[in-house]
């Protein structure tokens, strides 16, 4: 099917739709950046780009999906591409992967909502600081023991 008529039958009325006062936002596979929109649909769209976390914990996972497959290989029509290796490199290989080898032109907007996406992963995946609790000084702790 083309992917104007898929656009047709799922912009108004989806699984991943979520209808909010003035904007609507889908949270489907695919989409970078959550807009209900042709652009950035993951359903319609025969080319989408998707970053997840990895399954490992570590890095991110880029997918990527083919553009004409016949419908017996539907599971070959993904392709993922774990990454991981460290903030900017990973940023680096995205960027080119989404906008400067031309996998979607028109996404190179888009790329950005990708580096976005990609940096709040890694950042959630870094362990968290432990803050230690500073005393007031040595008179402090020594008014305390008295």
């Amino acid at each position: 099917m083309s992917a104007d008529l898929v656009w047709s039958l799922v912009k108004n009325n989806n699984a991943y739709l979520v209808k909010r006062p003035g904007v609507q936002f889908s949270s489907e596979p695919g989409n970078l950046t959550n807009l209900n929109t042709f652009k950035y649909s993951g359903l319609a769209n025969n080319k989408t780009v998707g970053v997840v976390p990895a399954v490992s914990g570590k890095g991110i996972e880029l997918i990527t999906k083919k553009q004409k497959l016949s419908a017996h290989n539907v599971n070959k029509r993904v392709n993922k591409i774990t990454i991981a290796k460290g903030s900017r490199r990973t940023a680096l290989s995205v960027a080119n992967i989404v906008a400067r080898n031309g996998y979607r032109p028109d996404l190179r907007q888009a790329s950005i909502a990708a580096l976005a996406r990609v940096s709040a992963i890694l950042a959630s995946q870094r362990p968290a600081k432990v803050h230690v609790k500073k005393t007031k000084g040595h008179r402090a702790t020594r008014a305390k023991r008295a």
